[in-house]
């Protein structure tokens, strides 16, 4: 990480508050050991008996990026669970994501389950946010992808949903500067006023407090994170996947979605001068997997295809319905975040900050 975290901090030695943060907030409360392999082992004896005389006794999202794929085989191989494995078409999966889905759902003989979101709607949503200026143009995917797998659990009466999001891969944040709160309604809805051309009757919508206190506390809906529970390396669950279902890696985190893809890849480092790898291997340092000196080599280079770049912008344009000289336009306006709209900053950082303090959350989020 470095000063494009406009709120880095370093201590009298060089070190920044997100290594300390790692060390203080998160390495304490992280067992990729035998207490955890207890802990896990516990959870599963009671989402097997819970589930006992149904079809599922989980459901597991799964995108066809490394981490859900790689709990999907541990889940079903290891665990001895029957998850029904949900995925959430935005209108973006790249050719890659949908074979990995394939090999291993037919693989493990799984039932997969799709839900098609509506692509007038995404990509009206899509386009507001590219209006707004603002730099996580990515969060009408985000809130899809959460909010559907959620009210399919609901409809359902599923009570477990297990979740490839990691500590070994992801105990670093992105700063809130760029990547904000994808479940802020109020900022949501600000920029759905003011910039989207139709209304979106049929998009999923869910609040904070919907899924993390009524789905959770009420309808007792629980999220799982396994491979907090486990050691968990990232090389290793790619050599195994690609070895057991022909499963292919990405060049990067996240880029199963052509979108995710652009907006990370380009978009962000380009027009806001934030690259999302900092906290990739940042977090990959401080879980041993990345040295310092290999992370540093790799951010020597762009993180897209400078020859390949115009032909994506394109794309992207294109299926977006606009012309290029459109996009070109968004990507020169001037800058806003969320602090340049409505938003609920105040509540998120002091929920956060409770549950931090119950033990609950293993950081706050910057």
């Amino acid at each position: 990480m470095d000063t494009s975290d406009s709120r880095i901090t370093f201590d009298e030695n060089g070190v920044c508050d997100h290594c300390n943060g790692f060390e203080v907030n998160v390495k304490p409360k992280w067992h990729p050991n035998e207490k955890g392999k207890e802990i896990l082992k516990k959870i599963v004896k009671k989402i097997k008996i819970d589930g006992k005389n149904r079809d599922f006794d989980c459901i597991l999202g799964l995108s066809g990026g490394v981490d859900s794929s790689y709990l999907l085989h541990l889940v079903v191989k290891e665990l001895g669970l029957r998850p029904l494995v949900f995925h959430v078409d935005a209108g973006w999966n790249s050719e890659i994501a949908v074979n990995n889905i394939e090999v291993m759902v037919n693989k493990l003989n799984l039932d997969l389950y799709t839900e098609v979101i509506n692509w007038e709607q995404m990509k009206a949503f899509q386009l507001a946010f590219f209006k707004s200026g603002l730099p996580n143009i990515d969060i009408p995917q985000d809130h899809a992808f959460i909010s559907t797998l959620y009210n399919f659990a609901l409809k359902h009466d599923i009570k477990y949903i297990l979740n490839g999001g990691n500590i070994s891969t992801e105990c670093v944040r992105n700063p809130l500067e760029f990547l904000y709160y994808g479940s802020d309604m109020s900022l949501i809805n600000d920029v759905i006023n003011k910039f989207c051309d139709s209304s979106l009757p049929d998009y999923p919508f869910s609040n904070i407090l919907r899924h993390r206190i009524y789905l959770k506390y009420i309808k007792r809906i629980q999220r799982i994170k396994p491979l907090d529970l486990m050691v968990y390396n990232k090389e290793i669950a790619i050599q195994t996947l690609t070895k057991e279902y022909g499963w292919k890696p990405y060049p990067q985190k996240h880029f199963e979605s052509r979108f995710t893809k652009f907006f990370e890849g380009y978009w962000l480092p380009e027009r806001f001068g934030f690259d999302t790898r900092r906290v990739q291997f940042s977090s990959l340092i401080l879980t041993n997997q990345l040295t310092r000196d290999e992370a540093l080599e790799k951010l020597s280079k762009p993180s897209y295809d400078k020859e390949k770049i115009r032909d994506e912008f394109n794309y992207i344009a294109s299926k977006l319905e606009i012309n290029s000289s459109e996009l070109e336009k968004y990507f020169n306006m001037p800058k806003y975040f969320y602090w340049d709209y409505k938003n609920q900053f105040s509540l998120f950082n002091f929920g956060a900050k409770v549950l931090q303090k119950i033990g609950v959350e293993k950081s706050i989020k910057r």
